[in-house]
């Protein structure tokens, strides 16, 4: 889904560090777009980052109150969502304000305003559609598939570690909530069987 970003655009860095900063946060779509550049900086604003040498934290506004979310660094510079967002405030100007804005110029700046949530889960449903994810069903099919969601479901589903540090990073209170994120994992992946010596 990242290869099908443009990254000669300002659109395509744009949605390449909202793909992987949503991915690797788990992060819902609202908190993906409710982001701004520093701590209090808008009205509307759900949260902040700040970029530390070592990753990225997010403090986030959410039901429960406050909480932090850690993104680490990439092993790769192709997947590392610190990468694709330095890149994306570099290129946008962007040091205040909305992290995530609309693209405006006919495509050359950024403009002043806030992403509505609703962007993130069409660039899902665009990115999946264009990567070519689940072709084996037919087209029509596909979009109900993904959503701005998927990409917490995906982290969740997908992150090799114990299940407290998902239930952390996702800021689920209970454990069984965790677990329904975790449908798709591979029920056998840890197989007691095997590590017992049999």
């Amino acid at each position: 889904m990242l290869e099908t970003c443009d990254r000669s655009t300002l659109r395509g860095l744009r949605d390449r560090a909202m793909l992987l900063i949503g991915f690797a946060g788990g992060l819902r779509r609202s908190e993906i777009t409710g982001l701004d550049a520093g701590r209090d900086q808008t009205e509307d604003g759900r949260g902040w980052i700040e970029l530390l040498p070592g990753g990225l934290l997010v403090t986030l506004r959410g039901k429960t109150g406050w909480r932090e979310v850690e993104i680490g660094r990439g092993s790769s510079p192709a997947t590392c969502p610190l990468d694709a967002l330095e890149l994306w405030l570099r290129f946008a100007r962007i040091s205040q304000g909305p992290l995530f804005r609309r693209i405006t110029g006919g495509g050359k700046e950024p403009g002043p305003l806030r992403l509505n949530d609703r962007e993130v889960a069409r660039l899902v449903k665009r990115a999946a559609r264009a990567a070519g994810l689940r072709g084996d069903l037919p087209e029509g099919d596909r979009p109900a598939l993904f959503s701005g969601h998927s990409l917490r479901a995906g982290l969740a589903s997908s992150a090799e570690v114990d299940e407290r540090h998902v239930q952390k990073q996702l800021g689920h209170a209970s454990a069984e909530m965790t677990r329904r994120y975790q449908r798709r994992r591979d029920r056998f992946r840890v197989n007691l069987t095997r590590a017992a010596g049999l």
